[in-house]
């Protein structure tokens, strides 16, 4: 193998790693590749020069070699194929966190991103953020209701003396510790996160 295979081999194989350590940490977003995205880049563009000025000296009927066309674009597909799943991989994690966290990314995350990717972060935040707003007359909250309901009302125990509390249907219920309600969901989900309601199963 020549050192231009061996060079190209090499980019090739670096382009892998992205792939894998993505895969390898599956729970945690590592921090943006800017390095090996960029060796890729340039690799990229190396090979198409080449090819390009082979395309040239062959259209110009001048001597020429072939033999290192096909591999040269198999290689230039290889590492724009690994660049975007690389890209596509952070980019959906980016969007779970959304969900995940709010519109506030913990430190860990934020500093784990590229200017690119804080960018998109903003703009799907600010998109969800209008299209929420404009369901229903006061807009929804879907982060409250990451999973279908099983039913309508649940069954709840007051944790402490929160007083009167009105459903959205208008009933007054008195809240006073230890006593039992069955409740819609959409009603009690907040007091519950709260601390003042808890689930009984």
């Amino acid at each position: 193998m020549n050192s231009n295979d061996q060079s190209r081999g090499g980019v090739a194989d670096k382009a892998l790693q992205l792939v894998l350590e993505m895969k390898r940490n599956p729970d945690m977003m590592p921090p943006y590749n800017t390095d090996l995205m960029r060796q890729c880049q340039q690799k990229i563009d190396e090979l198409f020069q080449k090819n390009a000025a082979e395309v040239q000296k062959i259209s110009a009927g001048l001597p020429h070699d072939p033999t290192l066309l096909h591999p040269r674009l198999g290689a230039m597909i290889h590492i724009r194929r690994c660049m975007l799943a690389y890209i596509n991989e952070r980019k959906n994690r980016i969007r779970s966190y959304r969900w995940r966290y709010g519109g506030a990314l913990p430190v860990s995350v934020r500093n784990a991103l590229c200017d690119a990717e804080i960018q998109f972060f903003n703009e799907y935040s600010g998109t969800l953020a209008r299209f929420q707003q404009g369901l229903g007359e006061g807009g929804v909250n879907l982060l409250l209701h990451t999973a279908p309901p099983k039913t309508l009302f649940v069954q709840v125990r007051s944790l402490e003396d929160f007083g009167e509390f009105e459903t959205m249907d208008g009933n007054l219920v008195q809240l006073t510790k230890d006593s039992l309600h069955s409740l819609p969901r959409q009603d009690c989900e907040m007091l519950i996160r709260q601390g003042v309601l808890e689930l009984v199963h």
